[in-house]
Parts: structure tokens; sequence; C-alpha cells
């Protein structure tokens, strides 16, 4: 049998449907942020954590120039190490007959028979290559896919100068390529980058490493310390040509993945907070506002037997189901975000099994940490009914006392209208609920901002280093260090117009107890593609004999201008050397540093030698210039500027499409639930007096500017305040959102998005306004005038 309060229970809620609805929306799009963004974070960790485990990932990586396998006894005693595997990795130019450019393959060794120890292959189709078969490979899932191959296929590759055809027999998975990003890229590319692998002893014959290895992977102990593996790994190599260990958390791939499950995490707390807080404000405010209306009910409930605990849980319950309405709708649209964004994630990230899992813990931690929120909002508003006494209660509160205010004994106030009186007294008793208010709303409008500024951020990140910083057609990277006259010679290929030297050093800076591994950039004085930058996108011009750091690179190594770095090269002879700092730098992409190459040759020592080229050319000639460069074997690599930003613009509007309209729905909820509940309670407060000026002559049109003026203020105060909180918002984003060794994002947010966040939430102001209208058009007049005094 249904109690006569749980009765007013649904009279209330059937009276209060409009801002019920909107309180239920806004913590619906809490719940849906949280469970789909930490969903996602669970899916993509889990399966990370349990595929590194299945294929036993390498936990240390090493690349050096040659060494023979008898080393490998060595590497396999050093602390720290349970197993240690020998590999060949070559880096070879393809033709791929579905584009004109040639693309890089990147061959790694495995073993004949069996499955190799480590970085274990997890085959989708085909099968794997069978010993001594010269030509047999199994080719990465993304790359396959790209092209459209079929087992069987052939592909050409050029093979240490020799052209061979590669015959496609699997396809497969690795987690080193969960995310392959091709040599000096920083964006994955399946259509021009592909891995395969091949039996160790036909790689071995193809480059000559017959009874040697150049690359190593090790899996350690447990608790063994990474890092003095990779220091004693590093002192057995270097004999050997050693580049340089690094732990799995420096792996490219591993590095993207971890990063973005990071940010993931952040999200799904940072988000739903907001949501979750404007919907305690709400709901204080509605209860507030229900219980100063519903003084004599509750006297009456106190008077029939009704305990302060009952009455007390009874307006609870009000909000459990608001809560409870939300919750079904924000689940439910969880799920839905959840697959649509775990259906990109599938395509950019690797692995075996990626599914959206949706468990209950978080279906559960989401429901209560909202229904926490909601107590916390109306736990004052409960508190005012518990202790308010029956006998109190049967009286109508007392009328405020009011002053003129400052303003208005200032004369401001007569350079408005009567109504336009009324709308300032109004607010200026009431600056408090005005306040939290604009700030509700002007949330909603940071929230947009700071979902779409990294669109504008990362486009302004490729025009910088794309535009500014590399500005060449095309750049090369040769298999190892050539004379310069092997530069000159490609001025001589037809329509290739200059080139410019380019030199890589591998080495590790040293300040006092800090020290990291990076690469000198050489590049030429004066040069017109390559370029340096300040604060300000100013070229820095190249001269005289010191080190330019990047300044993240600086601050990690707590290095100023001024300051000498012990140079530890990590190729050759490793000679140290020492340099000075002359310049802090503003890269935007790595942690580099950069010399003027005819310095760098005589701090390395030696003559004009480079390991990569850069290129202007004729692009009605582009055709003919990759046909030739094909040919050529000490290119191991070919970049195209125009297509890294086409890459990139690609993949970004695939993800960010979804991710901006959902936080366009969310922050439609929180403007529409702020701007309505604001209104009705308005209407509510002052029903009599509208209805009032209704019956001594004034017009509807007159009332409602009345009561929507208030609105408008409110909005008009929350506009600049959320254009604020989001820029303050994407600072503090840009600067935890992603690995800044990978690249930093600059807190660069572009007009049209300013002017899309005002116009969404301007957009759910005004049909939140039009809805309060039309119930102002059907005010019961003699209803309300009978309200008691």
């Amino acid at each position: 049998m249904v109690r006569a309060i749980d009765r007013k229970l649904l009279r209330d809620l059937s009276l209060l449907k409009g801002q019920v609805a909107t309180i239920a929306l806004v913590v619906a799009a809490g719940i849906t942020a949280y469970v789909s963004t930490f969903s996602i974070y669970r899916s993509l960790s889990t399966s990370q954590q349990a595929y590194y485990e299945r294929a036993r990932f390498a936990d240390v990586f090493a690349r050096l120039e040659r060494a023979p396998n008898a080393v490998m006894e060595q590497v396999a005693t050093l602390p720290g190490v349970a197993q240690a595997e020998a590999r060949e990795v070559e880096t070879v130019l393809l033709d791929m007959p579905t584009l004109a450019e040639p693309v890089v393959g990147q061959i790694v060794s495995i073993p004949g028979r069996g499955l190799p120890l480590l970085n274990q292959l997890h085959l989708r189709a085909g099968r794997m290559v069978e010993p001594g078969r010269s030509n047999e490979v199994v080719v990465n899932e993304a790359f396959f896919e790209a092209h459209g191959l079929e087992l069987g296929d052939r592909i050409l590759a050029l093979v240490n100068g020799r052209r061979v055809a590669l015959r496609v027999v699997g396809v497969a998975l690795s987690p080193e390529f969960v995310y392959a990003v091709p040599p000096g890229g920083f964006w994955d590319d399946n259509l021009r980058f592909g891995i395969f692998w091949m039996d160790r002893d036909v790689l071995a014959a193809a480059f000559r490493m017959e009874g040697a290895f150049n690359d190593v992977i090790i899996r350690l102990a447990p608790g063994a310390n990474p890092e003095a593996v990779v220091d004693a790994l590093d002192r057995v190599l270097k004999p050997y040509g050693g580049l340089g260990a690094y732990p799995r958390d420096k792996q490219i791939s591993d590095r993207y993945v971890t990063s973005e499950i990071q940010q993931l995490k952040g999200n799904a707390t940072v988000v739903p907070v907001i949501f979750l807080g404007v919907a305690a404000f709400l709901v204080n405010v509605v209860l507030s506002r229900l219980i100063g209306t519903q003084r004599e009910q509750i006297a009456a409930l106190k008077a029939l037997g009704y305990s302060d605990v009952t009455v007390g849980a009874h307006y609870l319950k009000l909000v459990m189901v608001v809560v409870g309405l939300g919750a079904v709708g924000g689940v439910a649209m969880g799920v839905w975000a959840g697959r649509a964004l775990m259906g990109l994630y599938t395509e950019v990230f690797r692995f075996p099994l990626l599914t959206f899992r949706l468990d209950l813990g978080t279906v559960v931690g989401s429901i209560l940490f909202s229904a926490g929120s909601a107590v916390v909002g109306a736990l004052a508003a409960v508190r005012q009914v518990v202790r308010l006494p029956p006998a109190e209660a049967m009286r109508p509160l007392a009328p405020p006392t009011y002053r003129p205010s400052l303003l208005e004994r200032s004369g401001f106030h007569r350079l408005f209208s009567q109504g336009g009186r009324m709308v300032l007294r109004d607010l200026e008793r009431r600056p408090v609920r005005l306040l939290l208010s604009s700030l509700g709303i002007g949330l909603a409008v940071a929230i947009l901002i700071v979902g779409s500024f990294s669109i504008d951020a990362v486009r302004y990140l490729m025009d910088v280093q794309y535009g500014q910083v590399q500005r060449e057609a095309l750049s090369l990277t040769f298999s190892r260090s050539v004379p310069d006259r092997v530069r000159r010679e490609l001025e001589h290929i037809p329509g290739v117009l200059h080139t410019e030297p380019l030199r890589m050093v591998p080495v590790r800076l040293v300040a006092g107890p800090r020290n990291y591994e990076t690469a000198i950039q050489g590049l030429p004085a004066g040069g017109e593609h390559r370029q340096v930058l300040d604060a300000e996108r100013r070229p820095v011009a190249l001269a005289g004999e010191g080190l330019m750091l990047g300044r993240e690179l600086a601050r990690r190594l707590g290095v100023g201008v001024g300051d000498a770095l012990r140079v530890e090269v990590q190729e050759g002879g490793r000679p140290v050397r020492e340099a000075r700092v002359v310049y802090l730098v503003d890269d935007l992409i790595g942690l580099s540093a950069y010399m003027e190459i005819g310095a760098l040759d005589r701090l390395m020592g030696d003559d004009r030698t480079i390991t990569g080229a850069t290129l202007s050319v004729d692009r009605a000639r582009m055709d003919e210039i990759y046909a030739r460069i094909k040919e050529l074997p000490l290119v191991a690599g070919v970049g195209r500027t125009d297509l890294f930003k086409q890459q990139f613009e690609k993949q970004v509007a695939e993800v960010m499409v979804v991710f901006t309209f959902v936080l366009a729905v969310f922050a439609a909820a929180i403007a529409v639930g702020v701007v309505y509940n604001n209104a009705r309670i308005a209407l509510a407060v002052r029903a009599r007096d509208l209805a009032s000026l209704r019956v001594l002559g004034f017009t509807r049109r007159e009332i409602s500017l009345i009561l929507l003026s208030e609105i408008a203020v409110s909005l008009l105060l929350a506009l600049p305040m959320g254009l604020v909180l989001g820029k303050v918002f994407a600072i503090g984003v840009a600067s935890v959102a992603v690995d800044s060794e990978l690249f930093r994002l600059p807190p660069i947010i572009e007009p049209s998005t300013y002017a899309f966040a005002v116009l969404v939430v301007l957009a759910a102001g005004v049909v939140s306004a039009l809805l309060v209208r039309r119930r102002l058009d059907h005010l019961d007049l003699i209803g309300v005038l009978k309200t008691r005094e």
C-alpha cells in the first residue's frame, strides 16, 4: 500500500518534471563521461597488460652496429636479465604498385623454426615463414589491410642494393608495433610504413650478418632494476657500436599507447566531477525552493506524526529518483559513446582482442558517485526541513527587508526603464545565486573549449613543424653515414631543385647527475629547409661552435645558456666531448639539440659526413624523382612534408568529430539545466509579482522581458567567465595531456573554437528561455494572486 507521503513524492515529481528532467540530464552527462572514458581506459589497460604478458614483450631494447653471436652469452649473464634474444633489424625501401612514392619497410628477424622467445607474433592469417625460404615474410596487419594485400602477393624491396620480391605468407600482430611509427615520424602511417618478419638466417645472408646481430631485446627477472640493466648492457655493447639501450617505457609504440591510456584516466576523473558538481548545485537550488514553497505541507506532515527523519528522507527520495533517472540514461549513453570511441581505437591500436568492456564496478561506482554528489547538494535543504518546527512552518516566511543598493542610491537605476530597474534590484539582492548560475553556464563554455582546443593546438603544431621548421618537400634518411658528395649527386636527379645536408648524431648529454639520450641535429647555417625557432616563432641563426638546446630538454637537464655539457657520442668510437649551451630554442616535437653542421663535424673530429638530406623539388616531376630514389641503395627512408600533415588531419578528424559532438551534447545539457532551472525558480519566486503586473496592464511581452532579462544577464556574465576558464583549463590540459618527450601541445585556441562554444551555449540558453516563456504565457493569474500572505 502506497503511503500518503509517497503519493506526495509522485505529485512533486509531476509538478517538477521539467526541472527533474534537466537535472537528470546533467547527471546523465556526468555518468556518460565516466562510464565511457573509464571503461575505455580499463579496456585498453587490460588489453595492453594481457597482450604484453602473453606475447612476452621485452623490457629492454638495444641497437648496435654489429656484434658476434658469442657476445649474447655475456648479455644473458648480466644481473637482472631473465631472457635475452639477438635479432637482425634492417630498414628497406619498398616499391608498392598502389603508391608512386617509396614506402619504408622494417624487416625483423625471427627464428626459422618456432616462435621468438620474446615479442612473440600473434598470427592473424596464413602461416609463419619456413626455414631457408629466401623470399618469405610475415607482414603486420595494418599495412596488409591498408594496401589491400592478399596472401601470396609479392612486394618489391631494395635489400642491400638488390631488388628482391618478398612473398607474403602470413599476417601478424606484435606487441612491439601496437602503434607503428615510421623512423623519424611522429604518427603512425600504415600506408607508407610496414613491418616484415623474415627467417633470421635468410635476413643475415641478405645483409652479410652471418654469425652476428645488430639488435637485442631483454626480459627482466622479477624485481630487476631496468636502469641498472640498461647501463650494464651499454657497457657490454659499447665496443660493437652500441647505439644506446633503453627500457620499455621509452619504446615508441608503448609510449604512445601508455600516454593515451593515462590521458583517458585523467578524463575519466576530471570531466565527470564538473558535471556532477553542477548537478549538486542544481539539486540544492531546486530543493531549497521546493521546501520554501511547501512549508505548510511540511508542518502538516510533522503534525500528523511523521518524524523529522521521515520527512527529511522524503526529500532525499526525490533526489534519488532524479539520480536514478540520470543513471539509467547515463549508463545507456555511456555504453553507446564508449563503443563508438572504442571502434576508433581498434583502428589505431592493433591488439589481438580489443573490445569495449562494461564492468559492474564502473556502473556501481558512477551511480554511487552521482548519488553522493546529489546528496551533498541536498544536505543544506534537508537540514532545513529537519530543523523546522511545525508551528513555525505554518506561518509564511517573513518578507525580507530590502534597502536601496549602492547603485540605486547613485542614480544608476534611473538610466533604465521600470522593468529594467526591477531586474537590476533582483540581481543585486541575490548576487551569490547570479554568480553560481553564471559559473555553471561558464563551465559549459569551458568544457566545449577544452574539448575542441586540442584540434587547434595540434593543427598549430603541424603548421609550425611542417611550415616553419621543416620546410623541405622531401627528406631522405641514409642507411649509414656517407660523404657530403652523395647529397650533391642527388641534385643531378631531374626535378630536384636544391638539396641541403643533414646530420644526426646520437648522444647522451650529461649535466652533473642528470643525463638524457637524444640526437644532435647538424643543420647548415643559412639553410632554407630546416630552421630552429625562438618563443615568438622567429628563426634563430645557426652560428658558432655552441650547442642549442630545446627549452624542455634544458629544463630536464637543469642547464641554461652558458652552461657546459658533457657530450657522450653513442656511435662509432663513442668519443666524449664537451660543448657549451649558447641558446635555448622553443621546439614543439621531440627533445633535441642543434648545431651548425660544420661545428658538429669539428666537434666529432671528422670531415663533412651526413646521415640524410633535404630536398626542394619540382612537384610536377615527383613520380620521376620517386622512381630514381627507389634505385638508390643508400636511401633507407623517405619523408614527404605535405603527406605528414595529411595523415594527421585524417587521423585526428575521425576521433575528434565524435569527441566534439559528445562534448557539445554534454555542454548543452549543463547550459539547459542551469538556465532552465534558474528561470523556473525565478518564475516561481516572482509569479505573484508578474501576475500583479499583468493585472496592472503590463503585456505578456513586457513581463517576459523582465524575467528573461535575468536569464540574459546570467548568460552574458557566464560567457566571458567561461572563455577565461576554458583558456585556464586548456593550459592545464596542455601541460599534462601528452608525453612531453614526444611533443608539447601549445595552449592555442582559435577564434572559431571560442565562437563554437559561445554559440552552443547561447543556443541552449535560447531554447531554455523559450520553454519558460511558454509557461509564462499560460500563467494562472487568479491562482497565483490567491497566494496566502
